[in-house]
């Protein structure tokens, strides 16, 4: 093998992204009081206005299947985190709607989380920093919708 391939600084960059991002993940849900992945579907309705998503816009914003996020969703419903109501528009689909339980579950996980956030992650950069970290990150997360 080239050793010009294993030592590309582009392979080096993205080597240190997943670094980062492994070392802190633990870090910043260690004391959500809840599964990451329920923290990421509260988060994601939560932020949402309405605290409504369809199931498959939540399925897709959280990177699971169809199948596998059914699955997750009924562990959350059966909690009493969520609940699910038809779309008036497609009897086939329906909505994943945050509880008033849900709410209080993603307040209590966010508390620890941002305390998380600013020890760990933000709270290690400079402001400039962070600005460009975060244009960075819009530009890497929308290179879908560029292409």
């Amino acid at each position: 093998m080239k050793r010009q391939l294993l030592d590309d600084d582009d392979v080096t960059l993205y080597g240190l992204f997943v670094e980062a991002y492994s070392r802190l993940k633990p870090l910043l849900h260690q004391d959500l009081g809840l599964p990451e992945t329920w923290f990421e579907v509260l988060l994601r309705l939560g932020r949402t206005p309405g605290r409504a998503l369809r199931m498959s816009e939540l399925a897709a914003a959280v990177s699971f299947s169809s199948g596998g996020f059914t699955r997750l969703a009924d562990r959350i419903e059966e909690a009493g985190l969520i609940r699910r109501e038809p779309d008036p528009d497609d009897r086939r689909a329906a909505f994943a709607v945050l509880t008033e339980d849900g709410e209080r579950a993603l307040e209590r996980a966010l508390t620890s989380h941002v305390g998380a956030l600013r020890t760990y992650f933000s709270g290690r950069i400079s402001p400039d920093d962070r600005h460009a970290l975060e244009r960075i990150l819009r530009t890497l997360r929308d290179t879908d919708a560029a292409s």
